[in-house]
């Protein structure tokens, strides 16, 4: 089974940055998976925030472009999003999640069959 941990959520100031990432389990063929970040304010929809695709062409969500970089370590199966200029309104859960098949553009939380548990991103 294909599990995604995440990690590198906290408390900043409004301004400041953050980098989360995802560790992917060690025998999942990582390189196989199109990836994505997606967050969730309390009472708001799941909305998509980043997505990489296997050959590393990315779709960012309008409110975090120039803001937020996606990115992927295959040798690790780690994913990443370097998180700058935070303002209150990116507080949120931030989950990983893993799709076996392409996703559209842009990709929908239905999209993706595997999620971790989140991590919690808080900007004061």
């Amino acid at each position: 089974d294909v599990q995604l941990v995440e990690s590198g959520g906290g408390s900043v100031q409004a301004g400041g940055s953050l980098t989360l990432s995802c560790t992917v389990s060690r025998y999942t063929l990582f390189t196989t998976y199109c990836m994505g970040w997606f967050r969730q304010a309390p009472g708001k929809e799941r909305e998509e925030v980043a997505a990489i695709s296997t050959d590393d062409f990315t779709h960012y969500a309008d409110s975090v472009k120039g803001r937020f970089t996606i990115s992927r370590d295959n040798a690790s199966n780690t994913l990443y999003l370097q998180m700058n200029s935070l303002t209150p309104e990116d507080t949120a859960m931030y989950f990983c999640a893993a799709a076996s098949f392409g996703v559209p553009d842009p990709p929908r939380p239905t999209d993706y069959g595997y999620w971790g548990q989140g991590t919690q991103v808080t900007v004061s």
